[in-house]
């Protein structure tokens, strides 16, 4: 825990009850301006970079200046089992307050940038207002009923599909204005309906990509519950819909449909599905997770997309996500994954990271503070800002 507020005599005793190495010459918390501001003790404030006041993880950037640019998306109207992830961004962002910046294996990548916007209140509102019709819905079909019987619920399934559909356009606008800034861009749900739009303006941005999916589940359902835009459809409706996508390899999938399972077999290669199962039985006997992590990026092209479903890892670090599964990675095990993808020469385009269910105790957002704060990293780490060719500016000039 940070130390609470009070006045110091020093840096250096300021930092020491903050359990931070003071240090002059390496990168830390206490940059030049903030030692300056220290001087003057009755504006010192020992959790000064955890500054609610400013963005997620106290940064102070303003969108413009981020080079990474999150936007969250509070939707959850199709979950089939638990909710809570549509209001994950305001409880992240509070997390995101206690967490150390200094990254040591990305060079302290956070000073290009990152920004997270509010969360759209009228998004919210209507995930809100669908996500009851959508219970009522799904309740209605559990037990049998034939739905061509029900006037109400034939029209409750068009709104939501209709809703569903008029969100991903607005995904869609809002990612690909950002990208054309040349944003980095993430992604944070909410469900894992909420990328689609995203996966088609970087296929707009980028061209051919491919998507490593990491989940307990293959979300490969055609219309799931007869939702056309279902969290479970979403690499379906992505395959479908957005032919730049050549390669889909997903790990960690430990629960799917035989449906499911026979479209994968049945993709000519286009999905690589590495079963949960079938990687711990490799490690069992003997087999190092480099090696496995170098066949699994072998199988990705040049441009990489990472679509994180929270509960591809062990549920122990996401016990309130809607559909946990025993089984899954440890978050180290992603971000060593990540890591050999950008060392591999691949580029690191963009990601989502969904499914990130929150409740009082709010462990699972501390979780997925962290796992953003790293994924951030490591997306501006593996990607050099635009330069301006100012050579030719020059040229003209002589």
């Amino acid at each position: 825990m940070l130390a609470s507020k009070k006045n110091y005599t020093t840096p250096r005793e300021a930092s020491f009850l903050l359990g931070i190495t003071y240090c002059t010459n390496l990168p830390c918390r206490f940059t030049p301006t903030t030692l300056k501001t220290m001087n003057d003790l009755t504006h010192f404030d020992s959790n000064i970079v955890g500054n609610p006041k400013n963005n997620i993880f106290g940064l102070p950037f303003t969108e413009e200046e981020a080079r990474v640019v999150i936007l969250p998306i509070p939707w959850e109207v199709t979950v089939s089992y638990g909710s809570g992830t549509s209001r994950a961004a305001e409880k992240i962002f509070n997390a995101s307050l206690q967490v150390d910046l200094f990254d040591k294996e990305t060079d302290n990548a956070w000073k290009e940038g990152i920004f997270m916007r509010p969360a759209d209140r009228k998004i919210l509102m209507k995930s809100d207002y669908l996500r009851k019709e959508a219970e009522l819905y799904i309740d209605y079909i559990s037990t049998g009923e034939q739905l061509e019987k029900n006037n109400f619920m034939c029209k409750s399934l068009k709104e939501i599909n209709e809703g569903s559909a008029n969100l991903n356009r607005w995904v869609y606008e809002q990612t690909l204005n950002l990208l054309k800034q040349d944003k980095l861009v993430a992604v944070l749900g909410g469900d894992h309906s909420v990328p689609l739009g995203f996966m088609k303006a970087v296929a707009e941005k980028y061209g051919d990509y491919g998507i490593l999916q990491i989940d307990a589940h293959c979300d490969l359902r055609k219309s799931y519950e007869n939702f056309v835009y279902s969290h479970a459809s979403i690499m379906y409706n992505a395959l479908s819909d957005i032919p730049q996508i050549k390669k889909l390899v997903q790990i960690g999938i430990r629960d799917f449909s035989q449906e499911e399972w026979d479209y994968v077999c049945n993709s000519d290669y286009r999905i690589i599905a590495y079963l949960d199962k079938d990687i711990k039985e490799r490690q069992f006997e003997g087999q190092t997770w480099q090696k496995i992590c170098d066949e699994i990026i072998s199988h990705l092209p040049q441009n990489v997309y990472i679509s994180f479903d929270i509960d591809g890892l062990d549920p122990k670090l996401c016990p309130n996500t809607g559909a946990p599964v025993p089984g899954g990675f440890e978050a180290d095990q992603i971000f060593y994954l990540v890591k050999k993808i950008i060392q591999s020469g691949r580029q690191f385009i963009g990601f989502d990271l969904a499914e990130i269910a929150v409740d009082e105790n709010e462990f699972d957002a501390n979780v997925g503070a962290r796992i953003m704060w790293k994924l951030c990293n490591l997306l501006a780490s593996g990607n050099h800002p635009p330069v301006p060719n100012k050579v030719a500016a020059c040229a003209s000039s002589m």
